[in-house]
């Protein structure tokens, strides 16, 4: 009995790619095996072919788009990084990825790549996601494309988007799994050290850890340095009025208009802030983590982490404190 040939898996790039939304998405298909069945054969390519550069400053060898207009694609990725931008905007470009697309089974995008992939067409009516810093940009930009900001990774018919970097890992053990089962899948996410399926949607990684509440005109900036100076008290929109030397109706009105957030919104950001930071980087006690950062009791805390980032106290401290916990351990133990 003759196996299946292998899958051709073609990963387009351009000057200045992210090195990661190639090589992530690529050691996963690389990985992948049925015993000692061969399932997939990796190609990249660039509209010119030669050495392309990376954001990290190392080349990439590529082939020319133009010499596989007759190759049998399976999936066709698009890598993202700085320069997908000014690559969205090479009409040359884009008529090789709209080519190679059509005869392909399957199409996706990492990162920003999705600007390249909207550019060309082939997101219109689509539900997409790209990193989340540039969710807004996507959206503003291209009228027929429905962006979903909070996803990892989605798929939509032939079309597979996935968000920020490593989510282009997640998208490429979707596709494997789709392939050839979650028994093989799950194989490569352990070799890998990462999740088959990651629990949460990537607004854990975004705006709440950015203070987003701040204005570029800095207007509440020190009363918000006082509100994480004193979580411990009852920070009240009269209490905050008060700090501001405002009457409480003329500043609640005014801080919402100047960070486009509450008051009591903003107080539950930086309670939440100061509170992931204990999680990720100390062992306290949860109950201590929610006294010293002023929540009314645990649920409060945890109705805020699910709010925000979908995930409960305990959940978060494993992903984000654990692991560097352990490796602190490791090399003191050495």
């Amino acid at each position: 009995m003759t196996s299946n040939p292998a899958k051709t898996v073609l990963f387009v790039v351009f000057p200045n790619v992210k090195l990661l939304d190639l090589a992530g998405p690529m050691q996963v298909f690389a990985d992948t095996s049925l015993g000692s069945t061969h399932i997939y054969d990796l190609v990249v390519a660039s509209l010119d072919g030669g050495m392309v550069s990376s954001d990290a400053h190392l080349p990439v060898e590529t082939v020319a788009l133009s010499k596989l207009r007759n190759l049998d694609i399976d999936t066709l990725i698009v890598a993202g990084g700085p320069g997908a931008f000014a690559a969205s905007e090479n009409a040359n470009l884009r008529d090789e990825v709209l080519h190679l697309a059509a005869k392909s089974r399957r199409v996706g995008s990492v990162c920003t790549g999705a600007f390249i992939l909207a550019k060309s067409g082939l997101l219109d009516g689509r539900r997409v996601v790209t990193h989340w810093e540039y969710c807004d940009l996507l959206h503003d930009s291209f009228d027929e494309v429905s962006v979903e900001e909070d996803a990892i990774f989605i798929n939509d018919g032939k079309i597979w988007t996935s968000a920020g970097v490593t989510a282009g890992i997640d998208m490429s053990l979707a596709m494997v799994t789709e392939d050839v089962g979650r028994k093989a899948a799950l194989a490569v996410a352990q070799s890998l050290v990462c999740y088959l399926v990651r629990p949460g949607g990537q607004s854990q990684f975004s705006t709440t850890l950015k203070q987003q509440y701040q204005t570029s005109t800095g207007r509440f900036d020190e009363l918000n340095a006082w509100i994480a100076d004193n979580l411990t008290a009852p920070l009240s929109v009269d209490d905050l009025a008060n700090q501001a030397a405002m009457s409480p109706r003329h500043f609640a009105r005014l801080y919402t208009a100047q960070t486009g957030a509450t008051p009591a919104k903003a107080v539950e950001a930086i309670r939440l802030k100061a509170a992931c930071l204990l999680l990720e980087e100390t062992d306290m006690p949860l109950s201590m983590i929610v006294k010293q950062c002023g929540f009314a009791d645990s649920e409060r805390l945890r109705r805020a982490l699910m709010r925000s980032f979908k995930v409960a106290p305990g959940a978060y401290r494993k992903r984000f404190g654990q692991a560097q916990t352990d490796f602190k351990k490791a090399i003191n133990s050495e």
